[in-house]
């Protein structure tokens, strides 16, 4: 039957809240190294505009700083992306602090009581 079938792969742990977290924060820190490499180019590009004539290089000149930064608003795209997305991470990693709060402070809450209940502690009803 394995021959036929195959054998059954172990699954791998899923990934937590913390790990695609530091996923995103790393990808957020490489599209922002992205975005300083491309305003030291516009701003060579800026140089070399104010030093040329005007004329078809200076017009070549723009060309290339505008695709510059058409490049670099999508990377801001991608980067306000990414951000958001661990800004929802973040809530959610709070919500769930905030649930495993709640489920500990019943459970104490219900020790406490049963603990005093036990010993006779409790006001009696009349």
């Amino acid at each position: 039957m394995k021959r036929v079938f195959g054998v059954r792969k172990d699954k791998e742990p899923s990934a937590s809240i913390q790990d695609a977290s530091d996923r995103i924060n790393k990808r957020g820190d490489n599209v922002d190294e992205k975005l300083r490499k491309l305003d030291a180019e516009l701003i060579r590009y800026k140089e070399q505009i104010k030093k040329t004539r005007p004329g078809p290089a200076q017009e070549a000149i723009k060309a290339r700083a505008m695709r510059i930064l058409k490049q670099k608003r999508v990377y801001e795209g991608q980067r306000d992306m990414l951000y958001s997305q661990m800004f929802n991470l973040d809530q959610a990693k709070g919500l769930k602090d905030a649930q495993q709060t709640e489920q500990k402070s019943g459970q104490s809450s219900r020790s406490f009581f049963s603990t005093l209940f036990g010993i006779g502690c409790l006001p009696h009803e009349r």
